[in-house]
């Protein structure tokens, strides 16, 4: 199954290089031989100008780096990295055992943790991330736009047809291009359709400085904060401790026009931001991100979620192990399954959570089905994975750091 996908996502992007040049190509082909209104310079310079710009913003997005993190990145702040590790989180890649800074995932495909990563996009085989939203959305700009004016000239083809409807057959356009033109109706009708929907929802996320990921965790935050109500603001983590749930605001909005300007690369200059050239974001960026403070300094992003805090520690001799309640010993070399909780509403049904030591047997907990709570879905029916991350990782990932790396940080505070 997994070879036939990547087999089927190798051909994602020969498939919209055919679909632009079918629509950029084969049109002006119909308007040449079309003589009832054939196509007129000024908009045959349109359309070709059109077509350049959707050229160059897709093979950007496409071969752009989408980035990395340095292995040796670290927070700026010390008390971040404490306030990340008292909320339940403590921004560790166990993949990439490295450091993981704010709004940073692990995509499953680039096998990397990336900056400000959006999700990874199969019609592009790229991380939209900090590095490569500038040339998406500019990508999706100019595939609306010239698609628009495409709609308009096929539209004002169509109308001339339409009204010479009555004329003999042999008066008009042959039935090939009839089919032609309408296969060009059809096809441009829908894309660009979908595509606006997808350039209007961009631009929104663009507005409030959102990821698609970061929407997700928003709608999740919600849906907690909802549940805990019902708990006296007290939900039931592993082991039966209690978290408290309090909403907490985003702290990435920090204004539209800081949040596009944010968004477009850090650049004020407006008619740089559509120019399809332009420069990608300085590599140097990407790894902290200006807040509103409307929340304590001492809050992260994303909030406390009881399915995804560290474990509760077990002492066994002079070492502090994990309780591995959701992965199999490291050390054993054995394939390492996700002990995942069940659904919300079934641990609710059945009582709160049973203590560690019957951890093993607790009902739960469930070893092979994928219907724990990283399972969730929000409105649209989306999880984590299907924005491209390592599901496993991602969600398991606020493991306490190698304490090797903690004495590091320590010797440099020293």
């Amino acid at each position: 199954m997994a070879g036939s996908s990547f087999r089927i996502s190798q051909l994602a992007i020969p498939s919209v290089c055919i679909l632009i040049s079918f629509l950029a190509y084969s049109s002006q082909y119909f308007f040449l031989y079309f003589e009832p209104a054939p196509l007129r310079n000024t908009e045959l310079w349109r359309l070709n100008i059109a077509a350049l710009c959707i050229w160059i913003c897709y093979y950007r997005t496409c071969t752009v780096d989408p980035g990395r993190i340095p292995k040796d990145w670290k927070p700026v702040d010390s008390k971040q990295l404490e306030a990340d590790r008292a909320s339940g989180r403590s921004r560790w890649c166990r993949k990439c055992e490295a450091s993981k800074p704010p709004r940073a995932h692990h995509c499953r495909t680039c096998q990397r943790c990336i900056p400000k990563m959006d999700h990874h996009c199969p019609w592009t085989s790229n991380c939209v991330s900090h590095f490569t939203f500038p040339h998406f959305i500019r990508f999706l700009f100019y595939a609306v736009t010239g698609m628009s004016y495409l709609e308009t000239l096929l539209y004002e083809r169509a109308s001339i047809l339409w009204a010479s409807r009555h004329r003999p057959s042999y008066l008009g356009p042959s039935a090939l291009q009839m089919a032609h033109l309408f296969v060009l109706l059809v096809v441009n009708s829908f894309t660009v359709f979908f595509l606006l929907i997808l350039l209007g929802r961009t631009i929104w996320s663009l507005s409030i400085n959102t990821t698609t990921i970061e929407e997700w965790e928003i709608e999740r935050h919600q849906t907690l904060v909802r549940r805990s109500r019902h708990f006296g603001g007290y939900l039931t983590g592993p082991g039966g401790v209690k978290i408290r749930i309090k909403k907490q605001e985003f702290p990435y909005d920090i204004g539209i026009w800081s949040n596009i300007k944010a968004g477009m690369g850090g650049s004020a200059n407006v008619l740089g931001w559509f120019w399809p050239l332009a420069r990608t974001s300085n590599r140097q960026t990407g790894l902290e991100f200006e807040v509103n403070g409307f929340e304590d300094p001492d809050v992260t992003w994303p909030p406390p979620d009881p399915d995804r805090i560290p474990v509760a520690r077990m002492n066994e001799g002079d070492f502090s192990i994990p309780a591995n309640a959701w992965l199999s010993d490291r050390n054993t070399g054995a394939d390492q399954k996700i002990r995942r909780r069940k659904r919300f509403h079934d641990r609710a049904k059945e009582g709160p959570d049973q203590s560690e030591t019957s951890r093993e047997s607790s009902p739960n907990y469930d070893t092979e089905s994928e219907d724990g709570e990283e399972g969730w879905r929000n409105s649209e029916g989306e999880r984590l994975r299907d924005f491209g991350v390592e599901e496993d990782v991602e969600f398991y990932d606020e493991e306490d750091i190698p304490l090797a790396i903690l004495m590091q940080q320590r010797a440099r505070k020293q």
